[in-house]
């Protein structure tokens, strides 16, 4: 097993410690804005009085940001470089933060879809960026380790968004006071992103590119050679990160009408305890969860298991081949969606919180495997793939309707059949790449 310094430092004695610890950053920034997404769903319904589809529209603005941006922010990072490509990302970002200011006083639901895809837009060249710049900062051994090493911060931002964001969204003062107050967490963001924005000016950030295994630059290499979509397992990372993404996108934005409507009554020794304090409500005579406290079990529990999964997928995909782990992990969350859509009680309570554990490191590996061996293409290649993130727009919508239809239960179909397509690519991906496997990647990154 190597030593953490071997991952940075390069045969030719070059260190790439810093850079990397500076490019993580965002993915702690991401994690976070992303996280407070998950948890607007729910405020919007009650205070527009909106269906569960429609208040989907919010992750539609979400991941509309990212299909708009994906291309551009590729043609962007091949252009001006990596760090060019960060700083605006940062500067768009701290736009759409304070936007949020006149958005709360004009009190109109495009108003605050508007902030939320242009925030997107920023974060998608924070992502076209970094998930690519983290594989090349060392030995390409150790790339699929660097970049799940860097989604352990986007996970750890994934766990206080909910938490500060239900703060803010379910405030204790009711619904209309909770309104008032939305543009807190995204002004403090939008001042952050600017410190960081100079920071990196003044920061040394190399620009880097991955070796190029299948010869797409060499110029006696054919025309198909040349094109990113002539290698299967590139096409096959889209379609599986645009699945796995609106997996994600369905049970993390409805995750919070989940716990309020099918979770069992909780008892008065659980309602009291310092955990879920203030966060029940009585109905019928009894208790249950109540939106503070969906969203504090959605960041204390979901995403710290979200992130505990990052980290113990990091040491697994050291030693196994990751598409194997890909797609036992994709199995394990097609067997849990289907307990969640058979309301089996507490049982298929836990399989939500499980499916977290699941998820973790589908994100970053998927990434790993697409971009495999594409060389200065990989920052076209990664466009596209965060490009794919507009799945979580499109599908979160059809799960919505079946919660609107029947139950959120129900719902779980959606994110059943991703999982299933995933894993078909993942056991695929050896014959798409020609490749027996990639070893050494980390699961600690991700969207």
């Amino acid at each position: 097993m190597s030593s953490p310094k071997s991952m940075f430092k390069t045969p030719e004695g070059r260190n790439y410690l810093i850079p990397f610890l500076l490019v993580t950053s965002l993915f702690l920034l991401w994690g976070f804005c992303n996280g407070l997404i998950d948890v607007m769903d729910k405020h919007f319904q009650d205070h527009l009085h909106l269906t569960k589809a429609q208040s989907a529209w919010v992750q539609f603005a979400h991941y509309l940001g990212y299909f708009l941006m994906a291309l551009p922010a590729g043609m962007l990072a091949r252009k001006i470089g990596y760090k060019g490509g960060i700083i605006t990302g940062l500067l768009i970002v701290a736009l759409g933060g304070f936007w949020f200011v006149p958005a709360t006083h004009i009190q109109s639901f495009w108003t605050f879809l508007l902030g939320v895809c242009v925030i997107a837009m920023g974060l998608t060249i924070l992502e076209t960026v970094a998930n690519p710049y983290t594989t090349v900062l060392g030995p390409k051994d150790y790339a699929a380790a660097r970049i799940n090493l860097a989604q352990s911060c986007n996970g750890v931002g994934w766990i206080f968004g909910p938490i500060i964001g239900g703060a803010f969204f379910y405030s204790s003062g009711g619904v209309e006071v909770a309104q008032g107050r939305l543009y807190i967490p995204y002004m403090a963001v939008a001042i952050i992103v600017l410190v960081m924005a100079v920071v990196f000016y003044f920061a040394n950030i190399p620009d880097l590119n991955t070796a190029d295994e299948y010869h797409i630059n060499d110029p006696a290499a054919t025309g198909a050679k040349r094109s990113i979509w002539s290698h299967p397992h590139f096409v096959g990372a889209v379609a599986a990160q645009f699945l796995y993404v609106a997996a994600q996108a369905g049970i993390f934005s409805f995750f919070i009408n989940y716990m309020v409507a099918e979770v069992p009554a909780i008892s008065n020794s659980l309602v009291d305890s310092w955990f879920l304090k203030g966060g029940a409500a009585l109905r019928e005579g009894v208790y249950y969860v109540n939106e503070q406290g969906a969203s504090r079990l959605l960041g204390v529990i979901g995403f710290a298991l979200f992130l505990i999964g990052r980290f113990t997928g990091a040491g697994i995909l050291r030693k196994a081949v990751a598409h194997r782990v890909l797609g036992s992990y994709a199995i394990v969350n097609v067997i849990l969606c289907g307990v969640v859509v058979l309301k089996l009680g507490w049982i298929s309570v836990a399989a939500v919180f499980l499916s977290f554990f699941f998820m973790s490191i589908m994100f970053p590996t998927i990434f790993a495997l697409g971009i495999h061996g594409l060389g200065i293409q990989a920052k076209k290649a990664s466009a596209f793939i965060v490009m794919a993130i507009m799945g979580g727009a499109i599908m979160p919508k059809l799960m919505g309707y079946l919660g609107d239809i029947y139950n959120m239960s129900v719902g779980f179909i959606m994110p059943l059949g991703c999982f299933a397509c995933i894993a078909c690519y993942a056991f695929m991906w050896p014959r798409f790449s020609n490749s027996q496997g990639l070893v050494g990647v980390s699961a600690i990154k991700g969207h």
